[in-house]
């Protein structure tokens, strides 16, 4: 089984607890007994060649010029993409991996992908278990981000995705989940939320490390969101995915087979308070129009 995992690493000597997160997160995968390529697409990240050239990984490097981006933008999930189906078109891969690299999940996720029987087969992990200021976050809690996703995809799949990848643009934080999700849909994937096999434990970044605090996110969130409208016009895919966001992304992975108690919980926690958000919102929206 071959897989190719992609995942991008934030520049090095800017935060040592950044640093030291993103080195446990390669020593951790590099315990899998799999034969596992990363794809990694960085944007003049000061330290990250170096650093991966110390841990000594299977891997493509991919470099795109900073100054190729549009002005401000720091990074792009849609060009790793790119980068990352092109080389799993040329090559013979099994599985492709998006992940994040502050993530920590165990090597028991190889034990069940190689059970997988299916075709088109997406899994992920909905809730993360976050760990913030060194404590783990109660895993009944209702996080926001899908930060591990796995899909089991033939070349001819693979070349379907790129193709979808010509209406959709995206740079630095957020509307990225929303994305995979749609992209499965619209891809005829089955899902497979894997959260009652096996936890991913999120270790929360410190973005004050990085000049980026919540307005830069919304501001970034907004600008992603619109973006990822044309995409979803385009492709005939429900507007929902981006009005609705997670309160429509939960219920487009919500499969009765991948439910136990605490899942259950999560869910019934997270749509509790949708008619307060829902009154909030309109509210929100008269205030506007006086």
């Amino acid at each position: 089984m071959k897989i190719l995992w992609q995942v991008s690493f934030r520049p090095l000597d800017k935060s040592k607890f950044n640093d030291k997160v993103q080195s446990i997160f390669l020593d951790n995968i590099k315990k899998f007994k799999a034969d596992i390529t990363f794809s990694i697409t960085q944007f003049d990240d000061y330290g990250v060649k170096k650093f991966l050239s110390k841990k000594k990984i299977k891997k493509k490097f991919f470099n795109h010029p900073k100054k190729l981006l549009p002005k401000n933008s720091k990074y792009s999930n849609s060009i790793m993409l790119k980068n990352s189906l092109n080389y799993y078109i040329k090559k013979n891969f099994d599985y492709f991996i998006f992940s994040n690299a502050d993530i920590l999940i165990s090597k028991k996720i190889i034990k069940i992908l190689k059970l997988v029987k299916i075709k088109d087969y997406m899994g992920f992990v909905y809730p993360n278990t976050l760990i913030k200021n060194g404590k783990i976050i109660n895993s009944f809690a209702p996080h926001y981000g899908i930060d591990f996703i796995v899909f089991k995809l033939t070349k001819k799949k693979a070349k379907l995705f790129l193709k979808l990848l010509n209406d959709y643009e995206q740079y630095n934080w957020g509307v990225i989940d929303n994305f995979y999700i749609s992209a499965g849909e619209a891809l005829g994937m089955n899902f497979e939320n894997l959260f009652k096999k096996i936890q991913v434990k999120k270790i929360e970044n410190k973005f004050s490390d990085f000049n980026e605090n919540r307005e830069w996110q919304i501001a970034s969130w907004k600008k992603n969101n619109n973006l990822f409208k044309k995409f979803l016009k385009k492709n005939n895919l429900s507007s929902l995915y981006s009005t609705g966001s997670y309160h429509f992304l939960l219920y487009k992975i919500f499969r009765i087979k991948d439910m136990n108690y605490n899942l259950f919980i999560v869910y019934l926690k997270f749509y509790l308070f949708t008619p307060i958000l829902i009154c909030k919102k309109i509210l929100h929206f008269l205030n506007f129009k006086k």
